[in-house]
């Protein structure tokens, strides 16, 4: 899967990453192409709480080891 995400909390304001078919996750500045639509999400990352809204899989909540602040909306795409 790549996730192209925009928003406040990670590296960039515009990044895309690609996670490998081993589990590992590569992140590259900006939008790499090609776009092959899955689907669109925002995530909001209070404290180690994360709520996700995709509008292919519904709402989900999460937690998460560490403590950060994201606000970030994405779209889901095939490699």
């Amino acid at each position: 899967m790549k996730y192209i995400e925009f928003g406040f909390g990670n590296t960039w304001w515009v990044r895309t990453e690609i996670e490998q078919p081993d589990g590992t996750e590569v992140e590259v500045q900006g939008v790499v192409r090609p776009v092959i639509f899955r689907s669109l999400y925002i995530r909001v990352w209070i404290g180690r709480t994360v709520w996700i809204a995709d509008s292919r899989e519904g709402f989900k909540r999460g937690a998460k080891t560490t403590r950060r602040f994201k606000i970030i909306f994405g779209i889901r795409s095939e490699l």
